[in-house]
């Protein structure tokens, strides 16, 4: 299991970020660069920010339903004083 901060996975931020720097790029920027048009790079961040975050999230269920013991039964032994 990973800790906090450890990378290798594109988590629910990260998700997030991408798919927020897409919207301002595709709908509030108004600037022009030579060669490359920043409405479709902002289209791109969205759709790799949608994907990350719909994989993150089914990651997320799938840990939830490993980790949960459902039925347990303990037995002990009688108290014998």
């Amino acid at each position: 299991m990973r800790g906090v901060g450890s990378p290798g996975r594109m988590g629910i931020g990260t998700s997030l970020f991408l798919i927020a720097v897409g919207a301002i790029l595709k709908f509030a920027v108004t600037a022009s660069i030579s060669g490359v048009e920043v409405a479709t790079v902002g289209v791109i961040l969205m759709v790799v920010g949608i994907l990350g975050l719909v994989i993150s999230l089914l990651f997320l269920l799938q840990a939830r339903d490993r980790g949960v013991v459902r039925d347990r039964v303990v037995e002990r032994r009688p108290d014998v004083y």
